[in-house]
């Protein structure tokens, strides 16, 4: 390692040590990953409403606190179908990790094995599934997607059996991709692609593309060498085509409108991955998705709105999760939800409607892309941290004790306006 890459690291590692809030590692994220790359993961659809209402609903909800109370120690502990997670979060399906580090996923689920819970791959990855199982010393799930059609889905779900995941989550809302526009102002894909191919005028457009990104890139040198060292631009090294080669790094939204999910997909997706392990409905907004997902086969649903990314306006997921949770009615499903969680308090208040877990992921981003393995282990600390300090004020020992008595510690908030709350950072 040389004199540059010590110092850097040594700056990196310091800067990460002094985050106290996730926002903190975001915002490092944001000054490390050059804007074309980073904005993939900070955007919503549309104007936004509903990235920035997910984060306002925790916001804006409140907790009591029982007072002369002390424990020497808080049990974190939840199962959420047949697993059981040392602590209540796991990590959310994000597609492109690899984008923001080097071999991403894989180092993403070596921290939630080091933590006790769950790594979620997202199909849109670049780290091969068997690296990112092997990673970690807990269990991993795998996020489907039907990009190629039903014969390379089937070839990733057996592939995924083999390397030894332990769920599938099958995501039900990217029918189409949704408008993230300001990243699409960027046109990344117009500077993503490969010169192998191309004819000389092809490529010579193709590398006056690249170097205009040159201004924003010489900014953000740590980054720009790990992408480098890592093989520079990425495939979907788990979406495997009939003849045996991954598919390219482009745009997917033709890819996911040529293969929505339907309903009479969850059969043959079901038969395939076997009673064995469990589904999991990724996805869902309302009771009757719920009900169904049920009927078909899934031992969970996650409640989300795909973090504000596909359909703006529609409600933030701790509000379908308070509206539509109730009438789901008798069932066996175990319900957790992912959208605006960022700290360990709003993970209490996601456990007081019974939520089993809730799943990180643009928390999981800004983790990485601060730093890796160091920056993700912090963001988890923080959570941790603001979790336990959470409780304890609260007056609450156990998750199981958070899930009885969740009515008991929400309470309705009587201010009005937004005037009084803090600004969004992600």
């Amino acid at each position: 390692m040389s004199k540059i890459d010590k110092k850097l690291m040594n700056k990196q590692k310091k800067q990460i040590a002094e985050c106290l809030t996730t926002a903190d590692l975001w915002e490092l994220m944001m000054k490390r990953v050059p804007p074309i790359v980073s904005e993939y993961f900070r955007g919503g659809a549309d104007d936004e409403t509903t990235l920035r209402g997910n984060v306002r609903a925790f916001q804006q909800s409140m907790t009591t606190a029982y007072g002369a109370l002390s424990f020497s120690s808080l049990d974190l502990n939840t199962t959420v179908v047949g697993h059981s997670l040392a602590v209540p979060w796991y990590i959310a399906p994000v597609g492109s990790l690899r984008a923001l580090y080097p071999m991403g996923d894989a180092v993403a689920s070596q921290v939630a094995g080091e933590f006790g819970t769950v790594m979620t791959l997202s199909t849109l990855s670049g780290t091969p599934m068997e690296s990112v199982t092997e990673a970690s010393d807990r269990n991993c799930w795998f996020q489907l997607y039907l990009c190629g059609g039903r014969e390379t889905a089937l070839r990733g779900i057996e592939r995924a059996k083999r390397a030894g995941f332990t769920a599938l989550v099958l995501t039900i809302d990217t029918g189409v991709s949704g408008l993230r526009a300001l990243h699409a102002r960027m046109k990344p894909m117009q500077v993503t692609g490969p010169f192998r191919g191309l004819s000389l005028g092809g490529r010579l457009k193709l590398a006056a593309r690249k170097l205009m990104l040159a201004p924003q890139m010489l900014p953000h040198l740590s980054w720009v060498i790990d992408h480098f060292r890592d093989g520079g631009l990425m495939q979907f090294v788990n979406v495997i085509d009939e003849q045996g080669q991954p598919m390219p790094y482009a745009d997917i939204g033709v890819q996911l409108a040529a293969s929505a999910v339907t309903w009479n997909d969850l059969k043959w997706i079901k038969e395939a991955w076997g009673d064995e392990k469990p589904l999991i409905v990724k996805g869902v907004h309302c009771a009757y998705d719920a009900r169904k997902a049920e009927e078909m086969g899934a031992s969970g649903v996650i409640w989300s709105n795909h973090g504000g990314r596909q359909q703006d306006r529609v409600p933030p997921t701790l509000h379908i999760v308070e509206q539509e949770m109730p009438l789901v009615g008798d069932t066996q499903l175990d319900f957790m939800m992912d959208g605006g969680v960022r700290n360990g308090t709003d993970v209490l208040i996601a456990l007081s409607y019974g939520i089993k877990a809730v799943g990180i992921g643009r928390v999981t981003a800004a983790g990485i892309g601060a730093g890796g393995h160091v920056g993700l282990t912090r963001a988890f600390e923080i959570m941790e941290s603001d979790l336990d300090r959470a409780m304890r004020i609260v007056g609450v020992q156990s998750v199981a004790e958070i899930h009885t008595r969740g009515a008991d510690i929400r309470r309705e908030s009587q201010l009005h306006g937004d005037g009084h709350l803090p600004p969004i950072v992600f």
